[in-house]
């Protein structure tokens, strides 16, 4: 077992079968790991369906609620490292990732020097599809913000299309990242950067989902505004963990 992508998922069954076929199709055997909050419109159950398709590739943990984004991926990261995968990677459901830029990310990983390989937007070569200018220069932004907050040099530290070695999480003190939505991409990245792990940014093309509704919210871009004043200040005394030599 290599490679692990995580989806989370909250009403995701118009595009879940169609993101699953994709990844699938990609050469190389990565498996799916759907970690779904409690969806109204019975993703979940979708998702059950589809196991029996792709028997031995999909797999499905399901929490009750809506927890957030952050708690749903560090849920994966953990059930990932349980099961041995060396490469771990975050993902959206609704095509706004292409699947087949996770090849690249893995080839960064894998071979090109980083230990964590980042989709990046704001990277030469990289951009957005159909999305407002006033979405754009948000985004580019907090991007700035970040970098001139934290220090930290990666282009795009909101991005969540991003490959892990399994190293990383595991050097990495998972329960420390207090971060569950916007500010938890950033808190990621932050806290593999100071750990002292190599983060290369993979350019992208971002396009906006077609089906199905945004997560984006006034309290998800709050945090990100505030969390990351926040995270500057709690990262001075927060234990990330220490590097695996």
């Amino acid at each position: 077992m290599d490679k692990l992508v995580i989806i989370p998922t909250y009403n995701e069954r118009e595009n879940i079968p169609s993101i699953l076929q994709a990844v699938f199709n990609l050469p190389g055997e990565f498996h799916v790991l759907v970690v779904d909050d409690g969806s109204p419109d019975h993703t979940a159950d979708l998702v059950k369906e589809l196991m029996l398709v792709y028997p031995d590739k999909l797999f499905l943990e399901e929490r009750k609620g809506k927890l957030g984004l952050g708690t749903a991926y560090i849920h994966g990261f953990r059930w990932a490292l349980t099961k041995g995968y060396s490469f771990i990677f975050e993902m959206d459901a609704d095509f706004s990732h292409n699947p087949t830029d996770l090849l690249r990310l893995y080839e960064s990983c894998k071979s090109g020097g980083a230990d964590v390989a980042v989709g990046s937007r704001y990277v030469k070569g990289g951009g957005v599809v159909n999305w407002p200018i006033l979405r754009v220069l948000l985004s580019k932004g907090a991007s700035l913000y970040t970098r001139l907050l934290t220090g930290m040099s990666v282009m795009d530290p909101t991005a969540g299309f991003v490959c892990y070695k399994a190293s990383v999480l595991q050097a990495m003190n998972l329960d420390a990242i207090r971060f569950v939505g916007y500010a938890f991409q950033i808190e990621m990245k932050y806290a593999a950067w100071k750990l002292g792990y190599v983060v290369h940014e993979v350019p992208i093309l971002f396009q906006d989902r077609t089906l199905g509704a945004s997560k984006m919210n006034k309290g998800i871009i709050k945090e990100g505004v505030v969390g990351v004043w926040r995270l500057r200040n709690y990262a001075a005394t927060a234990h990330y963990g220490s590097k695996h030599s």
